[in-house]
């Protein structure tokens, strides 16, 4: 198996899980139950893990709430300052391309009086500061944009609004899930005071994320979602999973070592992929931008193809098609059809993530495997 997949889910570094596994058998306490050397030595490697963490991403260890995941991270995050701010206002300002996460909670909130704005996107995917500030009003509390998509890669001015959400009082919060660990992040200097984040994106453990909370001036305060005993600082209660956290610690070391040489490997693997695309198959729409863009992520349409029936031809390849997936029906992308560009574009759309171990011979073996499949769809849909 060629496994081109990574924006989806990293396979766990063998790192990571060496530095996991005595906490599984052998430091087994609970990291809450510090009155004996068990749990003393499992909040002791919680700590080390919060540290690595927070060094990842520029912030201080205390303020690293650990979560089961981005989604409870988001949830959180949406919910938390919804309910704590509420005496402050009822306007919550993101994007038509977030993950559903933030979409879907957007949506319950809005059940619940919340006025919500969801601004559009350019052809790129990216949203326009002027339409951010344009959309702010007395009562917005929040925003919320991701730092990069999760679908097409590109990564937001999140930068520059967080110097206006600073400047005007208003909390700013970032899923950051695709980013952390792939490209450089100092909450500080993009002024974020909310960030999501989850392991399993940066070859660490499924089951473990994080939410960053601003303790610094201007501290931020959440409202639980979960009660029950006053863990993480009374935000998420919960016995910790300290196999996990371990694992997302160790994983975020490695990352931030790691990172610049990784992005050179990526990038490199983009530019022999399309070289081959391109060479064999004509021209392919490239979706999101080029230039603030996550390395590892490249994102096409391919003309004359249904990405399903594409992916069907392909044996010994993960790669992903661009549309969501329900049960019943298959409904074209929300991100790529938000670009401007249309549903057939948004049906004909794969997304291939690049990975920590992934070979130049498996880019050049998935691209002619990739592209014998393309002319089989064209020649079906020719009959």
């Amino acid at each position: 198996m060629i496994y081109l997949d990574h924006n989806s889910t990293t396979p766990v570094d063998k790192r990571v899980l060496d530095a996991m596994l005595p906490f599984f058998t052998e430091v087994y306490g609970n990291a809450a139950s510090i009155d004996h050397d068990p749990g003393h030595d499992a909040n002791k490697a919680v700590n080390v893990a919060r540290n690595q963490i927070a060094r990842l991403i520029g912030a201080k260890d205390e303020e690293i709430i650990f979560t089961s995941g981005a989604t409870e991270s988001d949830n959180i995050a949406l919910f938390g300052v919804a309910e704590k701010y509420a005496n402050s206002g009822n306007h919550i300002i993101t994007s038509k391309t977030e993950h559903k996460a933030v979409l879907d909670s957007c949506h319950k909130l809005e059940s619940k009086g919340f006025d919500i704005t969801y601004l559009d996107v350019d052809s790129f995917g990216r949203v326009s500061i002027d339409a951010v500030r344009d959309a702010i009003t007395s009562k917005t509390i929040l925003v919320s944009i991701m730092y990069a998509n999760n679908e097409i890669g590109t990564i937001a001015p999140v930068r520059e609004i967080g110097a206006l959400t600073r400047e005007r009082g208003i909390i700013f919060h970032t899923d950051a899930t695709q980013a952390v660990g792939h490209v450089p992040i100092n909450v500080d200097e993009c002024n974020i005071d909310l960030m999501s984040m989850s392991a399993h994106k940066m070859y660490g453990p499924k089951g473990v994320g994080g939410l960053f909370v601003r303790r610094r001036i201007p501290r931020v305060r959440v409202a639980p979602v979960i009660y029950g005993g006053g863990h993480e600082k009374g935000i998420r209660s919960g016995t910790l999973n300290v196999p996990g956290i371990v694992g997302f610690g160790t994983a975020a070391e490695i990352a931030r070592n790691a990172m610049h040489d990784e992005k050179t490997q990526y990038l490199s693997y983009s530019k022999l992929f399309l070289d081959v695309i391109q060479s064999r198959v004509g021209e392919v729409f490239i979706n999101g931008s080029m230039t603030e863009r996550l390395p590892n992520n490249l994102n096409i349409s391919v003309p004359g193809i249904e990405s399903k029936s594409l992916v069907v031809q392909l044996k010994g390849i993960a790669i992903s098609t661009g549309s969501a997936c329900t049960s019943s029906s298959v409904e074209p992308s929300h991100v790529i059809t938000a670009l401007g560009h249309g549903a057939e574009r948004a049906h004909s759309a794969i997304r291939i993530g690049w990975g920590r171990f992934t070979t130049t011979d498996e880019v050049e073996r998935a691209a002619s495997i990739i592209c014998d499949a393309i002319q089989r769809v064209r020649a079906l849909n020719l009959r």
